[in-house]
């Protein structure tokens, strides 16, 4: 498992979540859309990356990370996002939604071309500082999620598991499925040794996921 930077200890200061707050109040905006690893922008500056099942709650998250209500482009129909989707945060960082995983309404050749694409990207990106795979908190992991581990794990990217929909969850509840999370990533080499649990409809770990987010980066 990846080790856990010295000045971190799982709390973020107060200092360093009103940076990360003040740093995505600037200007955030949608930069393109790719098909294709031959589309990917210029990897001349850091990168976070978002993955996770369809309808896990990706552009949601993304939305509420930057503080905007529309910047992702949120869907009821799993399997929409078939792209790889940046966004530009103050120029000095992007954040890459990766398609979904699961439940895609398409054939699977389809499924299978949009989602390798995702998996290009994450073994072909130099600037890739972490990819964060995103668990719905009520169902934890699962058997689908196996494959988006494996890749992760063969990429060699540092990965955080962030838990989502967690205000749907009671406190206790939320404590026990984020220690459980963590044991069963504990051995992967690759996994980051924290496990946040957040909700971009109330609130919860957004700020904390921010800082992480500049952490990663060196922000």
């Amino acid at each position: 498992m990846s080790e856990t930077p010295p000045e971190e200890d799982g709390l973020f200061d107060a200092e360093a979540l009103e940076a990360a707050r003040k740093f995505f109040a600037h200007d955030v905006r949608f930069m393109m859309g790719c098909v294709s690893m031959d589309d990917l922008p210029p990897d001349d500056m850091p990168e976070v990356a978002f993955a996770g099942r369809s309808n896990v709650g990706k552009s949601s998250l993304i939305n509420a990370v930057t503080g905007r209500l529309k910047l992702a482009r949120a869907s009821n129909e799993p399997g929409r996002t078939r792209e790889v989707n940046f966004f530009v945060a103050d120029e000095k960082l992007r954040l890459v939604d990766l398609p979904g995983y699961g439940f895609a309404k398409v054939s699977r050749g389809a499924a299978n071309k949009f989602q390798n694409l995702g998996r290009d990207y994450l073994r072909g990106r130099t600037n890739l500082k972490r990819a964060y795979l995103l668990i719905d908190a009520r169902h934890g992991l699962k058997a689908v999620d196996s494959e988006a581990l494996e890749a992760l794990d063969e990429a060699a990217v540092s990965y955080q598991i962030v838990l989502t929909k967690a205000d749907k969850l009671k406190p206790a509840e939320v404590e026990a499925v984020t220690a459980k999370t963590l044991a069963q990533v504990s051995k992967r080499a690759a996994a980051f040794p924290r496990v946040l649990a957040t909700s971009a409809a109330k609130g919860p770990g957004i700020a904390e996921l921010r800082a992480e987010i500049l952490a990663a980066c060196g922000l």
